[in-house]
């Protein structure tokens, strides 16, 4: 498009070995408010040129501006500031707590805070979300999910609601709308058409959400997915995260470099859109726009966030290696938490001393939770979950050859 900008940064080419580091252009940065909005519904062929741009909201001066522009009170803008700050602070104490090795393993979700926190906003109760590992802004965003239980679930200690059964950041809340997370990747997609399908054959207006990131899309999966979605008119939202790296790899070893992520929903014949995933409105919006389609059976709709990982892909990850330690802070989309405030001081809502004391009171609101989390056991410290539990949720009646073992357990400890 015309009105669009081209964007150098340093990152690897695909051809490129393993710590080299190289110009590649690959973001075209649409400017805030030019993209079209389109009806809810509309046909699926006439939104290919949404899946091409960038829809955005909040320009460099964090003013509101285009047909995007959500109708939100500065009240929900608020709550949805403090939810992506307490992720962050959330972030930021479990990454310490894993080095100090109280936590086997973490996975941040550094700069891309909007992008769940936001989404969760368009949801409505009984809507399920099946996410990747990097949404932990779906849970943190409401006010029913207790963190001392998430960072129980972290630490597999003796109040894990999950039982030690699942590896650290795969948490699982049914009351909560969030299917548990699988570490293979792109299956989330499959399953959320299947439950969108059944929510649609009972007649329920429920919704399912599903979320992968732009490496996934390579996986076949991820086209069988679209395939169902698309001839059976399921009432599901299919968002692809495109961070730009997947665990060392940039985006354009998946395809990223020859078209957009979204478009491959337009070859399929489902509603596509492109949208800055760094800006809290813009992501509201479009959140808003598929999650309508879908309640009214209008069909699925693509979405392609784009943004960019902050930090590493996992605690076991040097991203070093194979990219600039200041990358982030020159991705041209800007920091979420950052955007937002700006566009709420604008508005007189907010200040930098608010903020600063919001950061304060969230970071030891989190540590408190930390620390009680921790008096029920840790990695370091010990009283991890039963091994016996082991037995339990899987049969109704429990086997007589699986009781001999459980009671051989519990006589060995």
């Amino acid at each position: 498009m015309k009105d669009q900008q081209i964007i150098r940064l340093h990152v690897p080419e695909p051809s490129a070995r393993p710590g080299d580091k190289t110009d590649f252009t690959y973001l075209h940065l649409s400017p805030a408010g030019v993209v079209r909005r389109p009806p809810v519904d509309a046909t699926p062929s006439s939104t290919s040129d949404l899946a091409y741009s960038l829809i955005r909201v909040l320009d460099g001066d964090g003013q509101a501006q285009g047909p995007w522009a959500p109708d939100l009170g500065t009240a929900p803008m608020r709550a949805g500031l403090r939810a992506m700050m307490k992720t962050r602070a959330y972030d930021t104490r479990m990454l310490i707590a894993q080095r100090q090795k109280k936590i086997s393993f973490y996975m941040q979700c550094l700069g891309e805070e909007a992008i769940a926190v936001a989404h969760a906003r368009a949801l409505r109760e009984g809507d399920m979300n099946f996410p990747s590992y990097r949404q932990q802004g779906l849970l943190l965003a409401r006010d029913d999910v207790d963190m001392v239980e998430m960072i129980c679930q972290l630490m597999s200690n003796a109040k894990d609601p999950m039982k030690g059964r699942q590896l650290p950041v795969m948490y699982s809340y049914k009351r909560a709308g969030f299917f548990s997370i699988s570490g293979n990747l792109a299956t989330q997609f499959i399953q959320a058409v299947g439950w969108g399908m059944a929510s649609a054959i009972k007649g329920d207006s429920k919704i399912a959400s599903a979320w992968i990131g732009d490496g996934a899309t390579a996986e076949s999966d991820f086209h069988t997915a679209l395939t169902f979605a698309h001839v059976y008119r399921a009432p599901v939202i299919m968002n692809v995260v495109n961070n730009q790296w997947a665990i060392s790899t940039f985006q354009s070893i998946a395809g990223g470099e020859a078209t957009t992520f979204a478009a491959r929903g337009v070859g399929c014949g489902i509603a596509s859109l492109r949208v800055d995933g760094n800006d809290f409105l813009a992501v509201y919006a479009a959140s808003c726009w598929a999650a309508e389609r879908a309640r009214n059976n209008l069909g699925p709709t693509l979405i392609e966030w784009v943004t960019y990982r902050g930090g590493a892909h996992s605690t076991s990850d040097d991203p070093s290696r194979y990219r600039p330690a200041d990358d982030w802070s020159h991705f041209p989309l800007g920091d979420p938490i950052t955007r937002l405030a700006q566009h709420l001081e604008r508005l007189g809502a907010w200040s930098t001393d608010e903020h600063e004391a919001t950061r304060k009171e969230l970071d030891a609101e989190v540590g408190a939770a930390l620390k009680k989390a921790e008096s029920y056991g840790s990695l370091a410290g010990g009283h991890m979950a039963d091994a016996a539990t082991m037995f339990d949720d899987v049969f109704e009646s429990v086997p007589a050859h699986l009781q001999m073992q459980r009671r051989q357990l519990l006589g060995s400890n």
